[in-house]
């Protein structure tokens, strides 16, 4: 008796190792610095490591996490928990193990200001990636490289997929800061002042705003001028809440890919530009980027 007694309790050890191992959280780093010579200061950016990173020797594959306006690098771990939704889907195999990494975007939208002033694309895809793919251990390959977004993040997630095709195999914009030509024409002035004139050009008003500046970052533009062959070799996946104020460009996105016979995921879930929407869409991301990484 005394015997088996033993032989269970040491089986039930056993499995409450194996069981702690299994539910052993990814790590975070919530704050590291880049000193960016493009931009000419520091950039944090927040890190998150799936859970055998620290007892294994593999590489992983990343996806690019960006915030929305006014929020910064840690918006993600926040007010979204992506580290407990990360953690919960490679646990549960919904998601491959992956390494996400946040930047900092400030309030750039991602790009480069139309007086070059501030410069964020090319210190994204210059310095940024090199560097963060450099310093973990993450496979530098167009093919185990995703970015995701959400708002202003959602903008630059098509920014850099549409334009630098050759870099991602999936994007993932939710709630995508996406608009046409005719919202950019009639939005008032003040939204235009504070937050899209030092984008595309100060001072704009009326039709002078479809600047130079603005149709090079204009998600529907470019999927208009892109080949079909370079929009195809990106997968995407687009999400945008029926009460969003952004529905409507995200439903031309949509239309504008359809019309172009490019395959693309489009969901128009019940909800607002709010967490909780992004909370409840970002594993379903993820798990679209992640099959990207798979033969």
């Amino acid at each position: 008796m005394f015997s088996l007694q033993k032989v269970i309790f040491c089986l039930a050890v056993i499995l409450l190792s194996i069981s702690s191992f299994a539910q052993r959280p990814g790590k975070v780093i919530e704050q590291k610095v880049l000193n960016s010579a493009i931009l000419g200061k520091d950039v944090k950016y927040t890190i998150y490591l799936p859970p055998d990173y620290e007892t294994s020797e593999r590489t992983y594959p990343i996806v690019y996490l960006l915030h929305g306006y006014t929020d910064d690098n840690t918006g993600w771990l926040q007010f979204g928990e992506v580290n407990r939704y990360a953690d919960k889907a490679i646990a549960e195999g919904v998601i491959p193990p992956m390494i996400i990494v946040m930047p900092n975007g400030d309030s750039s939208f991602y790009i480069n200001s139309y007086d070059g002033k501030e410069k964020y694309e090319d210190f994204f895809i210059k310095e940024f990636m090199p560097s963060v793919e450099r310093s973990f251990r993450i496979k530098g390959e167009k093919r185990y490289r995703g970015i995701a977004g959400l708002s202003m993040g959602g903008y630059g997630t098509l920014i850099y997929s549409l334009k630098y095709p050759e870099l991602f195999a999936a994007a993932a914009p939710l709630s995508a800061a996406v608009f046409d030509d005719s919202a950019l024409v009639t939005m008032p002035d003040i939204s235009w002042t504070n937050t899209f004139g030092q984008l595309y050009g100060r001072g704009l008003k009326g039709k002078t705003r479809l600047s130079t500046a603005w149709y090079a970052n204009s998600p529907l533009k470019l999927v208009a001028e892109r080949s079909v062959d370079a929009l195809r070799s990106v997968r995407y996946w687009i999400d945008c809440g029926d009460d969003d104020f952004l529905t409507k460009g995200n439903c031309l996105l949509h239309i504008a890919l359809m019309e172009k016979h490019v395959p693309h995921e489009y969901r128009v879930r019940d909800g607002g530009h709010t967490w909780t929407y992004w909370r409840t869409g970002i594993t379903d991301a993820l798990a679209f980027i992640g099959v990207s990484f798979h033969q």
